[in-house]
């Protein structure tokens, strides 16, 4: 009671008349500006303010009326954060307990701003029984501070020295967890730079890897742990060793599965994404596809995670020659309701995939009749090859891409004259806008491409390609996400179709 009485002292006096959030409630008021504002944001309406200024009145983003609605909308949605439901079942207990630690703390902190220390520290040690279950290092040592000084104040000794335990071990504890996050943060910091640059950093990433080894055998902290085997799969994805990367995987994912309390969602789903670049890399068709049906079922369907692995596993199916894998990929991921939700980004590469998936059914057909039988009504090939092509210069490799696209169903075709077109555009590309360290395999193609022109589409007449073939080989397919790095086909295995399908079709060459 004493406890209640605290609080509504300071609440009596300091109330607000309104609490302003988003709620079911307010949402249902769909004549509302800031439901309109929600709704818009919620559709990607908007790249800038000043989409969103012109949307909901029709001015610019100076204008005080959007300026204040703004203001007011994102104030609404800071006070929504405080009420978020986190008991939804895809929710785990780990990020449950630590949202909600979190919060709470966040009352102590009031409460003692406001003298209610009696409160403060009856909260205070309900968090500390929680972070403790789950060692949450920094929630342990704040609240062991808090408890120790009241202990002090009420002269209470043998609680004075429990607290006081507590904050001298977590603390050490929670200088390993920074530790292990500088470490972790200064490999990804350099992990998207090209290959080319990493040779550094692989040096350094020796002497990460055994720090935080040494401090997981001292502090038996999730946090650590699991920052040391996304180090160590780090590591051997730059060195390109995927077998090893698997393996370092799959001790972390037997790590998640021995300490059910650790679990948290986002830390399963990256190393059972690494996982599966690891089988993409290795082109193991059989044990990536049954890691993929067992880890496809711990993601929501739709969820942006679900989606990427989605794209590892196609990529899978098309680098080891499962076709037709790779068409009930296709439609089971564009058929997806949320698929038109994605990004720009993600919704063109699978647009990609579909023009690669095409050409494999056009040019394989009849080697597999199933293939055929796949066909798609929705693809215009008449309206795909005379589309100009042109996406913006953050998206250049898509153009590249598609070009390459066009180029093949003009090949089947027979269509030189266009062929060469496409050709030389795609050497444009090559001379003047592709970097070679970030397009270096792309480069190599386009290379090997430029010969057939040279040789008038005769494959008897190919020289010069030997250099550029092996480069390819030497420099093999390494995909990390980026799209600089996007090949549906392999390159060395997409120019090995192009001559078998040449070869085939000589005979009946015309141009």
């Amino acid at each position: 009671m004493k406890n209640l009485i605290e609080i509504s002292k300071i609440v009596t006096k300091k109330k607000v008349r309104k609490i302003e959030i988003f709620d079911d409630h307010s949402l249902k008021h769909k004549n509302s500006k800031f439901n309109e504002f929600y709704e818009a944001l919620l559709a990607n309406k908007f790249k800038n303010d000043r989409d969103a200024a012109s949307f909901l009145y029709a001015c610019s983003p100076t204008d005080d009326k959007y300026r204040q609605l703004k203001s007011r909308f994102r104030k609404r949605l800071l006070n929504t954060l405080f009420f978020l439901d986190v008991n939804l079942p895809s929710t785990s207990n780990y990020d449950r307990a630590y949202y909600s630690c979190n919060k709470d703390w966040t009352l102590v902190k009031i409460l003692l701003s406001n003298n209610a220390k009696q409160t403060a520290a009856a909260l205070a040690r309900q968090i500390l029984t929680t972070a403790l279950k789950f060692k949450f290092a920094d929630v342990i040592v704040n609240c062991a501070r808090i408890l120790r000084r009241y202990a002090a104040e009420e002269g209470d000794e043998k609680n004075y020295e429990t607290y006081d335990e507590h904050s001298k071990q977590f603390q050490n504890v929670l200088d390993a967890e920074i530790r292990s996050e500088e470490l972790y943060q200064r490999v990804i910091m350099n992990y998207y730079k090209p290959k080319v640059k990493t040779h550094e950093l692989r040096e350094r990433i020796d002497t990460y890897c055994d720090a935080l080894v040494g401090l997981s055998e001292i502090y038996d902290s999730p946090i650590v742990i699991y920052n040391m085997y996304l180090v160590w799969a780090y590591r051997y994805e730059m060195l390109q060793d995927f077998e090893a990367m698997r393996e370092v995987c799959s001790k972390a994912e037997t790590y998640i599965e021995d300490n059910p309390a650790y679990y948290q969602d986002d830390k399963l789903a990256t190393f059972q994404l690494k996982k599966m670049s690891a089988y993409l890399h290795l082109r193991d068709w059989k044990n990536g596809k049954i890691n993929a049906e067992k880890c496809l079922q711990s993601f929501p369907e739709g969820s942006d995670t679900w989606f990427n692995f989605m794209e590892y596993y196609i990529l899978l199916a098309i680098h080891t020659d499962n076709y037709i894998n790779a068409l009930a990929i296709y439609t089971k991921a564009t058929s997806n309701s949320k698929f038109k939700k994605l990004n720009v980004n993600t919704k063109e590469k699978w647009n990609i995939y579909d023009v690669f998936l095409n050409y494999i059914i056009e040019s394989k057909g009849d080697e597999n009749p199933v293939l055929l039988t796949q066909k798609r009504k929705t693809f215009r090939l008449s309206r795909f090859i005379h589309d100009p092509v042109l996406y913006p210069k953050d998206q250049r490799i898509f153009t590249v891409l598609m070009v390459i696209g066009q180029l093949l169903f003009i090949l089947e075709k027979k269509g030189y004259n266009a062929a060469t077109e496409r050709i030389d555009r795609l050497k444009s590309y090559a001379n003047r806008q592709l970097k070679k360290e970030e397009y270096f395999r792309t480069i190599q193609f386009i290379r090997l491409l430029q010969q057939l022109v040279k040789a008038d589409y005769q494959v008897e007449n190919l020289s010069n390609v030997d250099k550029y073939y092996n480069r390819l080989v030497e420099t093999p397919f390494y995909y990390r996400g980026l799209i600089p790095e996007l090949e549906v086909i392999p390159y060395e295995n997409l120019w090995n179709m192009i001559l078998a399908r040449l070869k085939k079709e000589a005979p009946a060459r015309s141009v």
